[in-house]
């Protein structure tokens, strides 16, 4: 029965064998540690009173918001996929109403 799923859904039986994390996930980790870190170090700059601190947390925070979305296309924010997948599903709510209505114009 494993082995039927595992041949099924390859990234099912992944997703729960609890491998390591991809390094897609391991960055999106590492920049929102960073945001953290940098709007702490923000935090001190304020209690320091020092201008100089605060803007060396924030460039920190702004560098670890871009290290977390730059992990992610356009395609996969827009929720396209370019892979197989794509090729293999069924076709869009859109695309449906838009072949029954060329279908009523032709005929």
């Amino acid at each position: 029965m494993e082995a039927a799923l595992a041949a099924d859904d390859p990234r099912l039986v992944g997703a729960l064998s609890g491998k390591a994390r991809t390094r897609q996930a391991s960055r999106v980790l590492v920049g929102l540690l960073a945001v953290l870190a940098g709007l702490a170090v923000i935090v001190a700059g304020l209690i320091a009173k020092n201008t100089v601190i605060g803007v060396v947390g924030f460039i920190i925070a702004l560098s670890g918001a871009f290290t977390a979305i730059s992990n992610f296309s356009l395609r996969q924010m827009m929720g396209k996929n370019t892979g197989t997948a794509s090729r293999n599903r069924s076709p869009r709510w859109s695309d449906r109403l838009e072949r029954r209505w060329d279908d009523r114009n032709n005929q």
